[in-house]
């Protein structure tokens, strides 16, 4: 079997392993191999082979692989859903205490509890939503 098939072989099983492991290390490798089989494919000595995928392996491991780790442990810029809520300016429409009330958050009416249960906010008051809580907005006034 020539070599630059080998290396190619070798890329699409390090590739397929980095589909169940998603450490961005051995999708690394696989790039390594795949360029080691077109320098395989140029002809390159075998111990040259070896080297180039030495030389290429460690650049990315230790180069691209922080950044990319890095880039895919960041949070999303952007919140959905009920997350976008928490933060917002709310309007008290019926009487919100410790155990219920309605407020408008955003053009939606919501049920809502006082994030302090003692509070008793009357209709009109803007709060702010704190949490959500399943169906239930947790809001407090501003002061």
């Amino acid at each position: 079997m020539d070599p630059w098939l080998i290396w190619l072989v070798a890329a699409a099983v390090l590739a397929a392993a980095e589909i169940f492991t998603l450490t961005a290390a051995l999708g690394l490798l696989a790039g390594a191999a795949l360029v080691t089989a077109g320098f395989a494919a140029a002809g390159l000595p075998l111990p040259l082979q070896f080297l180039v995928f030495t030389a290429v392996a460690a650049t990315t491991v230790v180069f691209v692989r922080p950044v990319v780790v890095r880039r895919a442990l960041r949070p999303p810029a952007e919140r959905f859903g009920v997350d976008a809520l928490i933060g917002r300016t709310a309007y008290v429409v019926s009487e919100v205490t410790g155990a219920g009330g309605r407020v408008r958050i955003g053009g939606e009416e919501w049920t809502a509890r006082a994030y302090d249960e003692a509070l008793v906010i009357p209709p009109g008051t803007t709060v702010d939503v704190i949490e959500i809580s399943g169906a239930t907005a947790l809001v407090y006034p501003r002061e």
